[in-house]
């Protein structure tokens, strides 16, 4: 970039933050702060002009989620491990890496964060940390809505001096609050003493997890400079952590403010000022309509997590009714080129209920609930505007998951049922993204659930490294089944211009039982037609119904069957999938 440009790439950026700090902060002396925040970022050194709509992501990108101590060996550092794993068994099938929150923490395994510019210890340093960013794209979580109790800010903010004075929001235990959404059936506010008194500090998660202030714009500032720290050591993926929450003002929901949406597009404006390949998503558990509402104009987040498909999907598959699923993908709107959606079907949490709301009607979430629950599943519950309590989330290993039906409880299907969720998830529309214990068909974790007495810790196992490489060495073992069948979908996805996040994507009717739907390149050279046999009984599908151009030669990528017969019928077996495409297929 020649100086001109740069000149003005920089003139644009501090005119564009200008915007955004008016609308935020109206009474703030805005040259001021609009300087501060240029500089807490480095971009008055230099900055980079992003291309709009510019999709940073393509066919062949994969992630994976992970603990920096989700695989463990005797004697190394877990995010050395992790990385010797990754790049002995997943280098060719994934792109990028998620690792949850790696700092220094007190609660919620690493979502209420003491230290945000260390790494924990016990798992590794910021030298392994950067080790595996210069081979994959990481992923780093951002905790803005909240910090721990036991930080320095928190103790600060206690004594009344800097760093933490008037950096985290206060409540009225007298005012009226009946309207604040939460995620959790804890008190909102939590007394504490300081140097000044008595004060009620805000808590949406949990009462170490006190929610930071960002009416104060000394600790927007904080989290700047954090964001320029993670991105010099390698971080190109930003998770915003419980975005929805940021913003508060007593006597609303205190949930996707105006002023949430507009930090956001600040702190986008200056990631890409300084990294324009960077990526923003926003994690937003919510029902779906509020959830797309983060895309803003293409200006907000790069990627939403898709919350609805993991419930929705599992329903589809423990029930053999794709309906629901179907009528949310007819409903869900194309994402436009510079966004795209981020696909998952489990999570180191658990899979949300709330973004199911008004997809699934009440009986259908309470025989999800009740199917999950004799699957060994646990609840988790959250207190609704009106005092009731609701079911928020499933925690359950996705593997156990799918062990069975609603009508029928376990049976025979499980490791079928498990790879057609993968395979639907891998063929829509979006970047797809993998658990790591998704991976391996992990099973619940009864013993640290039991240890623990948190119901999430049923999906968060700690795998002996050696021990996991042995069975998945072991033909026999259900978690070498799995591994591999994973990693061959994985590997014929990444082959097919038709599967890049952004292409074209229409549902397919082919009945309740098949989900199916069509994918198109951009360069509109590749069609895919994806059939998923939701149901433990054969499905036989006429091909006449998919129209495939008689001009064009089609063949099935899995198995790399020619289609001659485009008049004839196709049988899908239980749980099978059939990717139909008119580009020739590569083994």
């Amino acid at each position: 970039m020649n100086s001109n440009t740069e000149s003005s790439a920089c003139a644009d950026l501090y005119h564009r933050v200008k915007e955004h700090v008016n609308v935020i902060y109206p009474d703030a002396d805005a040259a001021r702060l609009v300087k501060q925040l240029v500089s807490a970022m480095k971009l008055d050194v230099k900055c980079q002009q992003p291309v709009p709509f510019s999709n940073l992501w393509n066919e062949k990108d994969v992630i994976v989620i992970t603990y920096g101590d989700s695989l463990n060996r005797k004697n190394e550092r877990p995010l050395v491990t992790l990385g010797s794993f990754l790049d002995s068994q997943l280098k060719d099938t994934v792109s990028g890496i998620h690792i949850l929150p790696f700092f220094p923490y007190s609660s919620d395994e690493g979502f209420s964060v003491i230290d945000y510019l260390a790494v924990n210890e016990t798992i590794g340093t910021w030298r392994d940390i950067s080790e595996i960013a210069s081979r994959y794209r990481l992923m780093s979580d951002l905790v803005i809505n909240h910090c721990s109790s036991k930080s320095h800010w928190f103790e600060n903010y206690q004594r009344g001096l800097m760093p933490g004075k008037a950096y985290f929001m206060e409540g009225d235990p007298q005012a009226d609050l009946a309207e604040v959404v939460r995620p959790r059936t804890s008190p909102l506010l939590r007394k504490t003493e300081t140097v000044d008194g008595i004060r009620y500090v805000w808590c949406t998660f949990s009462h170490d997890q006190v929610d930071l202030n960002f009416q104060n714009t000394e600790v927007l500032l904080e989290f700047v400079r954090i964001i320029r720290f993670y991105i010099e050591h390698g971080v190109n993926i930003f998770r915003l952590d419980a975005i929805a929450f940021l913003w508060k003002e007593p006597g609303t929901r205190c949930i996707n403010l105006p002023q949430t949406h507009e930090l956001i597009r600040l702190l986008r404006t200056l990631i890409e000022y300084c990294d324009p390949t960077a990526v923003i998503i926003t994690e937003t558990n919510i029902p779906n309509h509020e959830n797309l509402t983060y895309f803003g104009n293409a200006n907000e987040a790069h990627s939403i997590y898709n919350f609805s498909l993991p419930p929705l999907l599992l329903n589809a598959m423990v029930t053999g009714n794709c309906t629901h699923l179907k009528t949310w993908m007819m409903s869900m709107p194309p994402a436009r080129n510079g966004t795209t959606y981020l696909n998952f079907i489990a999570s180191h949490d658990g899979i949300g209920l709330r973004p199911a709301e008004g997809l699934l009607t009440g009986d259908e979430t309470e025989d999800l609930v009740s199917t999950m629950e004799q699957f060994g599943g646990r609840i988790s519950w959250r207190t609704s505007a009106d005092g009731r309590e609701q079911p928020y989330e499933i925690n359950i290993s996705l593997f156990d998951a799918m062990q069975g039906t609603v009508a029928s409880g376990p049976d025979q299907w499980q490791l079928e049922r498990f790879l057609c969720a993968h395979a639907i998830m891998l063929a829509l529309e979006g970047i797809p993204a993998f658990y790591i214990h998704s991976l391996f068909g992990t099973q619940n974790d009864n013993t640290l659930l039991s240890e623990t007495g948190q119901n999430r810790a049923i999906n968060r196992h700690k795998w002996d490294a050696d021990k996991l490489l042995e069975m998945l060495d072991d033909p026999a073992s259900h978690h070498a089944k799995v591994f591999q069948g994973l990693q061959k979908l994985i590997n014929i996805r990444t082959r097919q211009p038709a599967f890049h996040p952004n292409a074209t994507q229409f549902t397919l009717q082919l009945g309740e039982q098949v989900f199916s739907f069509w994918r198109q390149s951009m360069d509109r050279v590749q069609s895919i037609f994806a059939l998923h046999n939701v149901t433990n009984q054969t499905q036989t599908i006429a091909l006449s119904d998919l129209n495939l151009i008689d001009m064009d030669e089609w063949v099935e990528l899995i198995t790399c069957t020619p289609i001659k017969d485009l008049r004839g019928k196709i049988e899908l077996a239980p749980y099978g999938v059939l990717w139909i495409s008119n580009k020739e297929c590569s083994e």
